[in-house]
């Protein structure tokens, strides 16, 4: 092969893979965000005495949820929901957190659950924070939890290195989005330099000051138990590793199942924010 043809097939194989660079970059939130367009229902029409709510983020986006009361609360959760489906899927787990006596607030990011607004990570923060804050409006601030689910256990980390919760309960957690992006799509180059949103929860989780537990389904083909695991161990604070045998990433038993649900419960007792029964 001359040295024409050699250039040629060089050129063509740079001009292949700088369309591939450009075909990830332009697509990787669709890879990662999917906002629900579903209307959201009235609270009270999912969870009896809740409330819908909205407050607005720092940069100006309207944003709506529902705030769970419970008999005599002695603390409250605050519920950072994956990259899917809407507040009323959490309802469940509202319902069962409530019965235990704790307050709940269920709220969308910008662009779900009816939301203006694009989400980004940037983003997501930001509505984390307005959330919080809406929330300590409600309840003594000292006493609030933080359960994040899967996306939204990296929203959470994030959140906790800024204001440390009462306990930070991670569902499902991931070290970061180039870690889990490579394992489920080893064809393209995911790297953290060519993502727009990293959620690099393995570089933050030893800067929070909160009690930590970590569930993680034993099956779960979205977010592998190692993942989880490998972010537990990174923990600053780490008190206990929950697995939920059999369990796959959307299964309910990780919704809002018992372990789930009872291993929350025990998490913010031993914290101080649950009066024994």
């Amino acid at each position: 092969m001359d040295l024409s043809r050699v250039a040629i097939v060089a050129g063509f194989v740079v001009l292949a893979a700088f369309a591939l660079l450009l075909v990830v970059w332009s697509t990787q939130r669709g890879l990662l965000y999917f906002p629900d367009g579903r209307a959201v229902p009235l609270a009270a029409t999912a969870l009896p005495n809740a409330e819908d709510v909205a407050f607005v983020s720092e940069d100006g986006i309207r944003l709506r949820g529902w705030f769970v009361p419970a008999r005599d609360a002695s603390a409250a959760v605050l519920v950072f929901n994956g990259n899917a489906g809407n507040r009323s899927d959490r309802a469940p787990l509202a319902a069962r957190l409530s019965r235990e006596g704790l307050a709940v607030l269920l709220f969308d990011y910008r662009g779900y659950g009816g939301n203006p607004g694009s989400p980004t990570e940037t983003g997501l923060l930001r509505d984390a924070r307005a959330a919080r804050a809406y929330l300590a409006t409600r309840v003594d601030e000292t006493r609030i939890a933080y359960f994040g689910e899967s996306l939204g256990a990296a929203v959470a980390v994030a959140l906790a290195v800024e204001r440390a919760p009462l306990a930070l309960v991670l569902r499902s957690p991931f070290t970061s989005v180039a870690e889990i992006g490579a394992h489920h799509y080893p064809y393209l180059p995911v790297h953290e330099r060519l993502l727009q949103d990293t959620y690099r929860s393995i570089g933050h989780i030893g800067d929070v000051a909160a009690p930590l537990l970590v569930i993680a389904g034993e099956r779960d083909e979205v977010v592998p138990p190692g993942f989880s695991r490998r972010l537990y161990d990174a923990a600053a604070r780490p008190i206990r590793y929950v697995i939920v045998p059999g369990a796959d990433h959307n299964d309910p038993d990780l919704f809002a199942g018992p372990t789930v649900v009872a291993e929350t419960v025990r998490m913010i007792r031993e914290a101080g924010g649950v009066r024994p029964p």
